[in-house]
């Protein structure tokens, strides 16, 4: 469970005499639902709102907690807990190979180097990727990128994956294959989207407009309260 008490996030103005900028505001929330979509227009507050979550970004105002955990006085713990994954995943691939980046991430919970090695190898063959262990990133198409990037996410097994705008740089095939995975994950998983329709998987749609979540309710009546906003 991750809830969000009166949270406003704002950043001090650029020139003196100015007013600060108000990135959200007035959100209160309890995310419990597996599936949980976020959708708005560019510049809405989703992104920031996601961040949120794992103590990537902090409230100016309210608490947010996970499980219990303040991410604000308890951040390390909330980040062992939430999982994030980037619209890019580059951002987040830090090592040359697929199998050297998972290993990397296994170095808190698995001892020895042959058995991260051996573990990551297994973690993205149960992923159906396996055969891209050792090729560059730089090599890999976007679709192999992000699920490299899951799979380094759920390599320390956490209880909440949020992701922002997986879907953003995936042809149809990738879209569809991101989908069967989100779908089998045993983890909560939030994610924000600008595709209507990777969002009615989900169980539950927040719309945000203006810093402000305008819309929440089931997938179908969000989704049209958003789609008559954007007209």
């Amino acid at each position: 469970m991750i809830t969000l008490d009166d949270v406003r996030v704002a950043v001090p103005a650029i020139r003196r005499g100015d007013p600060e900028k108000v990135l959200l505001d007035d959100v209160t929330l309890d995310l419990a639902e597996h599936r949980i979509a976020v959708v708005g227009a560019n510049g809405s507050g989703k992104s920031t709102l996601l961040r949120l979550l794992n103590g990537l970004r902090t409230p100016t105002h309210g608490t947010v907690r996970v499980h219990g955990h303040d991410t604000v006085a308890d951040g390390k713990r909330v980040r062992a807990l939430v999982g994030f994954i980037f619209t890019d995943p580059l951002m987040q691939l830090l090592m040359s190979t697929p199998v050297e980046d998972i290993e990397l991430s296994l170095r808190s919970v698995v001892p020895g180097r042959s058995g991260r090695m051996a573990r990551a190898r297994e973690l993205l063959d149960e992923r159906g990727i396996g055969h891209v262990a050792h090729q560059s990133i730089y090599d890999l198409s976007g679709g192999e990128r992000q699920l490299v990037a899951l799979t380094s996410v759920l390599a320390v097994e956490p209880s909440i994956i949020v992701a922002d705008e997986p879907t953003t740089l995936l042809d149809l095939r990738n879209r569809s294959a991101l989908e069967g995975v989100f779908a089998r994950l045993e983890q909560q998983v939030i994610f924000s989207t600008h595709d209507l329709d990777f969002a009615r998987i989900a169980d539950r749609v927040l719309v945000v407009d203006g810093g402000r979540v305008v819309a929440d309710d089931e997938p179908a009546p969000a989704l049209a309260h958003y789609v008559r906003l954007m007209a």
